[in-house]
């Protein structure tokens, strides 16, 4: 008789590790497409755990040389910015077109670049050399002047916040034509020129939100800038280095957006906008009516139904935000996230929710960019925020945090969401064993051989897919040379097709710019990489039985 361990029927379905990923555990090897693309939606180039920013630079740009496809990157390019929020790929896919294809680039310039800052950003990797070049050719430099002619003196003053490269550098080396005298003494203006250099334009020329802000800038009193920046149409930034005090705060307060309220509360902390400051009122107390007026704003159910914002963001902002912020504005962000959740779409059946909580999980999402750069965010915060929204919209659905061992995790419904993601985000924190929440779906774990008996649509991974230990051996192989993910996940499919579920999915979600992963995708399986609310529209659409990829997702994208 043959060795049945060897030759069982199971071994013959499971495909043999490609790879080695980071950790030093067998993994699968993305295609080169897909691999980008999960890079795209997440990389940063930024210090992650297992890679440098520099590798990460170095993977970008081996992956863009293997993938012989520029419409495939130009989709890319759009659905990085468009649909993953991201900043730094887009506009390192689209100063790589600028080399590749001129006509694609022109295509989805003002798409990518749809705001200052990433319009900086290019030119900044334009400067580098980083991409096979170092100054603007003739065709990048028309995409320059088309968007600094063709942007509103709202998008342009916005533009020229930040420096290192200044909005300045930018219109000395695309050197716009002005297509009339307003626009002429505009460039001007945000160049620094003096006034005689405009010629035939004047200051009388500089459009109205220009002179209401020299107006702000030179009014020598707080009472006279807060009447100014009460009808100012400006952002919050260009008003800030001027600002005399809290009653022009205050007044610059109610010009923000939700948006940026939520992102600026330690800044209004700072300058007493959340505390009265006339004496009649009792001075340093509470600004009652000031702290009521923002958290209104934050926690505003259409807008935020409007805006179609993720729960992510209130999470960012709760977690940098400082001790001192009132109670009431916190409250206002738990408040949010939980409207947020709405925006979640609702899976077809209750699902298996793996949450990786081990070490490498506690790198900060967006990396160590340098001189102490780092959001406060960490992976395992994203991940564990990725299960409790989940959760919220899908409440018989299981979460199993793990790292080398699963834990039962404690979910109290009266939590927020908030609360209930800094709750998970608390288990582990040792190595990495990605196929223990299939082997507790499988029943391989005491109490929990009751989740063998229920139905699920299938098994959702939220991890950094760096598996390198399986049921207590080092390196993580499975049967057949196999993942330990893949050999649970057939016994899994086993199992509920038993139970009448004739298409269970695997789905895993990952929040790192490694490359690899713990199951390869097939009909059954799909790997997805990202922390936007765009990820749970996929999700979504494929436990329906949508048979839509990752990489398809980006090809739907019209250019």
């Amino acid at each position: 008789m043959a060795n049945k361990s060897l030759f069982s029927s199971i071994t013959s379905v499971l495909p043999r590790a490609t790879t080695v990923n980071e950790a030093g555990g067998p993994a699968y090897k993305f295609p080169a497409k897909h691999a980008l693309a999960q890079l795209a939606a997440t990389g940063t180039f930024g210090n992650v755990f297992y890679t440098s920013a520099q590798n990460q630079l170095d993977q970008l740009r081996n992956l863009i040389d293997e993938v012989d496809d520029n419409e495939y990157l130009a989709k890319l390019a759009v659905y990085s910015r468009e649909r993953a929020y991201m900043k730094d790929m887009p506009a390192a896919l689209l100063v790589t077109l600028s080399t590749r294809d001129t006509a694609l680039m022109h295509k989805v310039f003002d798409r990518v670049a749809d705001n200052g800052r990433v319009l900086r950003t290019v030119f900044q990797m334009v400067r580098s050399g980083q991409f096979g070049r170092k100054g603007l050719s003739s065709s990048l430099q028309r995409a320059f002047q088309r968007w600094l002619n063709d942007a509103s003196t709202g998008k342009l003053l916005s533009s020229s916040i930040g420096n290192d490269p200044s909005l300045r550098d930018v219109l000395r080396m695309a050197r716009p034509t002005p297509k009339d005298d307003a626009r002429r003494a505009l460039f001007g203006w945000l160049t620094d020129k003096e006034v005689d250099k405009w010629a035939p334009a004047t200051e009388a020329d500089l459009p109205a939100e220009v002179q209401s802000l020299k107006a702000f800038r030179s009014a020598e009193t707080e009472e006279a800038q807060a009447l100014i920046a009460g009808d100012l149409q400006v952002r919050w930034d260009l008003l800030a280095d001027a600002a005399k005090g809290p009653i022009v705060w205050k007044a610059i307060a109610r010009q923000m957006g939700p948006q940026a309220l939520r992102m600026n509360l330690n800044t209004l902390l700072r300058h007493d906008v959340f505390k009265n400051t006339e004496p009649a009122s009792g001075a340093g107390k509470p600004d009652d009516a000031m702290i009521d007026y923002v958290a209104g704003r934050i926690a505003d159910p259409e807008a935020i139904r409007r805006s179609r914002q993720f729960p992510y963001q209130f999470l960012a902002a709760y977690l940098n935000a400082a001790d001192e912020v009132p109670h009431k504005i916190k409250s206002a962000l738990h408040d949010a996230a939980e409207i947020a959740c709405g925006n979640i779409p609702q899976l077809p059946a209750p699902v298996i929710i793996g949450l990786d909580t081990s070490g490498s999980m506690g790198c900060s999402v967006t990396g160590w960019q340098g001189r102490g750069r780092a959001s406060k965010m960490r992976c395992v915060d994203v991940a564990a925020l990725f299960a409790a929204a989940i959760l919220r919209r899908n409440p018989d659905s299981v979460v199993v945090p793990f790292d080398t061992q699963a834990y039962t995790a404690k979910i109290d419904p009266s939590d927020s969401i908030l609360s209930l993601s800094a709750r998970l985000s608390k288990y582990g924190g040792g190595g990495t064993d990605v196929s223990l929440p299939l082997r507790v779906a499988n029943g391989e774990g005491g109490a929990n051989k009751r989740y063998a008996k229920r139905t699920f649509a299938g098994i959702v991974l939220v991890s950094d897919n760096e598996s390198w230990i399986n049921s207590g051996r080092v390196y993580g192989y499975g049967r057949g040379g196999s993942t330990g993910v893949m050999t649970e996940w057939e016994k899994f499919k086993k199992t509920q097709r038993g139970h009448g579920i004739a298409d269970p999915k695997l789905v895993c979600i990952d929040i790192a710019p490694y490359g690899n992963t713990q199951a390869p995708d097939r009909q059954d399986i799909l790997n997805i990489g990202g922390f936007s609310d765009a990820v749970f529209n996929v999700v979504s659409n494929f436990l329906e039985s949508d048979t839509n990829r990752f990489v398809r997702e980006v090809e739907a994208v019209e250019l």
